[in-house]
């Protein structure tokens, strides 16, 4: 399963916390490897460095092995509770997609 960590320019320290949501999300959808082709994750700061709440989002793409891509989005204070968040919505929507993928298939 390839991995692909993107950000806009007002995240900082990016390489770092790549590293980090990698392993976070390889851990949590381990179990969902051999059924994926990639992961995306996509790290934005919604006002910039101007500061503020929740301005932090994280969106993960991940992309089925024929199948079509399926997304979810989180938004947070900081990057590593919006990844947590989003990482969390994935593996719920991965056990819906795969399950009633599984059930159309008997």
């Amino acid at each position: 399963m390839d991995f692909q960590f993107n950000t806009d320019s007002s995240v900082t320290g990016t390489e770092n916390v790549a590293e980090r949501i990698e392993a976070q999300l390889r851990n949590k959808l381990g179990r969902f490897e051999p059924r994926l082709t990639r992961i995306e994750v996509h790290v934005t700061d919604s006002n910039a460095r101007k500061g503020g709440g929740d301005d932090k989002i994280c969106k993960i793409e991940a992309r089925p092995r024929g199948g079509e891509p399926v997304s979810v989005t989180a938004q947070a204070g900081d990057v590593a509770a919006a990844a947590r968040q989003a990482g969390s919505k994935m593996v719920s929507l991965l056990d819906s997609h795969f399950g009633k993928a599984d059930r159309h298939a008997r």
